[in-house]
Order: structure tokens, then C-alpha cells, then sequence
């Protein structure tokens, strides 16, 4: 990252971007002819506000007098993938890569080779919501789906992506996205997003949702709820020709109706053969331009807080939480644009 100012700079992140960051003088940022040329950094330092903000996280801490804050686990050894299976480029690089330049449209092969990587993803977050149970830690969890993964012949494509360790992102209470598996036992009145993505036959399909440990408190469940009632309605609003721009007006007028933040410095994007391309999707009201094509996909996956919506990257460079602690809830769909309005590729 580069050296912080008196205020933090927005930051352009998608669903398993890490901490990038992109200048830019804009209150928010989308795709602009100026984008293409923005400087974009890895950093394994935060900068002061953050570190203070992180170091306030004591171990005794608690949220309410109940929920102790998350903090870092130990992260076991990287999953080993069998030979056969074919593998992103991005796996043997030493280069993250950003997100890739124009749209991810389809012919009717790549139709159906989008429907069979989204079902897959699907199936495996389906089974892996299955598992969520206090006492199992989220290192059990990432082993179970990167099985799942690799004996269907496909490969988890966040291991390996810009240097992220694990097959899958387990996001506990505070944490909005990225988090990493570790040795963390799930416990009683958890929730968690966990996000999958695999990469089958060549094509990425992109998931993720957020699933309820034990007994979970009525704040909670309704943060969830709201949250995927807004994928829903933004998927509602996809069709040919619609302005992207919908699609955060949606979701932000939905999410003001409960009292409920917007996070904006993670996004969705466009998905197929790259994990990451145009367009951006933004969650949150703005003034892009841009229109959805016939044949196109993308992903939508807002993130909705109880309280503050910026975030605190921890020291592993991805983990993102909360900075004040308050619970963050996701869900995540890969879609397809038809003459029809929007097909969800990501569903059992």
C-alpha cells in the first residue's frame, strides 16, 4: 500500500481482490478510461489509523458483553491438487492479475460451460453449509471443500490466487470477506459467508452465502435476511440493455429500509474464463455508465453491515473486517444476461 494519507484512500476490491489499492481522486471508483492506468499495489502493511484500529482488538474484547472479537488462527499447510486437473494461469505466476479488460460474453459452448462450473460451485457451498456446526474449525471446513472440489475434476481458484494459501474464504461475524481458514472452532451463535469458486474445463463459477452456527441472535438473522433479499432483488432488475448502475440503487435502497450499510470498497465482476474482468458492480448507489449485454456474466455479492462499513485489513493481507467490530453478512451469485432478463448460474 501506498504511504497513507490523513484519510484512508477508497480502495477498488472484488470478492477475493486482497489489498489492493487504487488511486484515484473519486469518491468511489468504477470502470473509467483513467482506471486502466491506475497504479495498483500490494502492501503487507497497514497504515497508522489501521494498525491503531487493529491493535484496539484485544483478545478480552467483546462485542454486547457476549461475542468476542475474531482474531487470527493458525493457517495449516497449502492443499496439495492433482496434477490432472487443469489449472487457472494465474496458479504458476508470480503475478496477481488484475482485473481483465472487456466483458465475459458467451457463445453456447460457453454457456454450458458456465452452467457446469456454477453448478459445481453451488453443489460444493451447499454441501459445505452443511458442515457448519459449532466445534469444527474453519481449516476443516476449506479441506472438506477442496476435496469436493478436486474430485470433480476442478480446481479451487482462490488457492493460488495472488498468493492466497486456502481452496475457500470462511468470513466469521465481523470479518466482511477473505477470510482465511484456520484453526478457529466454529462457536454457538456464529455466522459465517463462505465463498466458492471454482474453476472447471477452463471457466470460473463464483458463489458464496452466509450460514447461521447454533443458536443465532434476531439482529443477526435479520442482517442475512436483508442481505440476500438484496442479491435477489438486484438479480431482478438484470436484463439487456439495464444500466449496471441499477444494481447498486437497488441494493442500497433496499439495504436503508432496516438501518443496514453498505460496503463499498469490495465489488463484483465480470467471470468466465477469467476469475476477475469487466464490468465492476458496484453495491451502492453511483453514476457509472455502462449496460449489460446478451450472453454476458457477472457476479453480484453485496456485503451488508450492523454498524461501521469500513473495513480493517489484518496483517495477512486479506483477511477484511469491520472497524468497529459490528457483524458483516454476504451473498453471492455468478449470473448469465438473457433475452429474458437473468438466468443464476450458481444454483443446485
Amino acid at each position: 500500500m501506498a504511504a497513507c494519507t490523513s484519510s484512508l484512500q477508497p480502495r477498488l476490491l472484488s470478492s477475493i481482490f486482497g489489498d489492493r489499492l487504487v488511486h484515484s481522486s473519486a469518491p468511489f471508483l468504477g470502470r473509467n478510461p483513467g482506471f486502466k492506468n491506475a497504479s495498483i499495489q500490494f502492501s503487507r502493511t497497514l497504515c497508522n489509523l489501521a494498525d491503531i484500529l487493529f491493535n484496539r482488538r484485544s483478545k478480552d474484547d467483546l462485542i454486547n458483553n457476549k461475542r468476542k472479537l475474531l482474531q487470527p488462527g493458525k493457517v495449516s499447510p497449502r492443499l496439495h491438487v492433482p496434477d490432472h486437473i487443469l489449472k487457472p494461469p494465474y496458479v504458476n505466476s508470480h503475478h496477481t492479475p488484475g482485473i481483465a479488460s472487456g466483458p465475459e460474453i458467451h457463445d453456447e459452448m460457453g454457456k454450458e460451460s458456465m452452467w457446469a462450473s456454477g453448478r459445481l460451485a453451488a453443489q460444493v457451498l451447499e454441501y459445505a453449509g452443511t458442515l457448519v456446526q459449532p466445534g469444527i474449525t474453519t481449516d476443516e471446513i476449506d479441506k472438506a471443500v477442496h476435496q469436493m472440489i478436486v474430485d470433480n475434476g476442478a480446481y479451487p481458484s482462490p488457492l493460488g490466487y495472488g498468493g492466497f494459501p486456502k481452496s475457500v474464504c470462511t468470513s466469521i461475524n465481523e470479518c466482511i470477506c477473505h477470510g482465511i481458514p484456520d484453526s478457529r472452532a466454529l462457536e454457538d451463535g456464529d455466522i459465517i459467508n463462505i465463498d466458492v469458486t471454482v474453476y472447471l474445463n477452463g471457466y470460473h463459477g463464483d458463489t458464496s452465502a452466509t450460514f447461521f452456527c447454533g443458536d443465532v441472535d434476531e439482529d443477526a438473522k435479520k442482517l442475512v435476511q436483508v442481505t440476500r433479499e438484496c442479491l435477489q432483488k438486484a438479480i431482478l432488475r438484470c436484463a439487456p440493455g439495464v444500466e449496471f448502475k441499477q444494481i447498486g440503487k437497488t441494493i442500497h435502497d433496499h439495504a436503508d429500509k432496516f438501518r443496514l450499510g453498505v460496503v463499498r470498497q469490495f465489488v463484483g465482476h465480470g467471470v468466465g474464463r477469467v476469475f476477475h474482468a469487466d464490468p465492476v458492480i458496484l453495491h451502492f448507489r453511483n453514476n457509472e455508465r455502462g449496460c449489460m449485454i446478451l450472453g454476458q456474466t457477472f457476479t453480484i455479492e453485496p456485503m451488508l453491515t450492523m454498524g461501521s462499513t469500513r473495513s480493517v485489513i489484518w496483517d495477512d493481507n486479506w483477511t477484511a473486517v469491520t472497524e468497529d467490530g459490528s457483524l458483516s453478512a454476504q451473498f453471492e451469485h455468478t449470473i448469465l444476461i438473457t433475452e429474458n432478463g437473468a438466468e443464476i448460474l450458481t444454483q443446485c
